[in-house]
């Protein structure tokens, strides 16, 4: 078996208990063994500002960094709000792709899994997350898709997946993302 990859997994959904959220561990359950996956908070952030870009910049900033700067790759996993990312998502891309020049997930590894109660699966908030990712040099895995649709109705009573179709279905993403790691990482010399 190949070695493990950490990855950071970053909800774009702030809701304690959002159905974005239940997604994300979801997909978390359905990691092989050699993906050690755990979600990285981003509600606790302040807004960025390059006036608080000091030595000490805000501990939760440090932290984010830190977390996401020792991951191997990224699986962000977003609903969409007004045809884009929501707001806290994109605040922790900018928090995370500064101090210029020193962007903690250059080049590493990503995945989007985008999902709406719509039928639609949040296709906007996908693609304009993957523009942000582009500037990164990230190669983002363009197969599967994950447009996540009728999310509401994914979910029993328990959380748990409801149909045994799309726990199989997030099992090939995860699947997939694991072997997309593998042929995109940048070696450990390099990262």
């Amino acid at each position: 078996m190949s070695r493990t990859h950490k990855v950071a997994v970053i909800v774009g959904s702030l809701r304690k208990d959002s159905h974005t959220r239940k997604l994300a561990k979801a997909l978390i359950a359905e990691a092989p063994e050699n993906l050690e996956a755990s979600i990285v908070e981003i509600g606790d952030l302040p807004l960025y500002n390059e006036d608080l870009e000091t030595d000490t910049p805000p501990a939760a900033w440090t932290r984010m960094r830190e977390e996401l700067g020792a991951a191997d790759a990224l699986l962000f996993v977003t609903p969409e709000y007004n045809r884009s990312v929501p707001g806290a998502l994109k605040n922790a891309i900018d928090v995370c792709s500064r101090p210029w020049g020193q962007a903690v997930f250059n080049g590493k590894p990503a995945a989007i899994v985008a999902a709406s109660p719509g039928a639609v699966g949040a296709f906007g908030a996908n693609h304009h997350l993957r523009q942000s990712l582009v500037f990164f040099d990230m190669p983002v895995m363009g197969q599967p898709e994950a447009y996540i649709g009728n999310l509401y109705g994914l979910f029993d009573e328990t959380g748990a997946v409801a149909s045994e179709d799309t726990r199989a279905f997030l099992h090939a993403i995860m699947e997939a993302f694991t072997k997309w790691i593998e042929r995109t990482a940048l070696p450990a010399s390099e990262g």
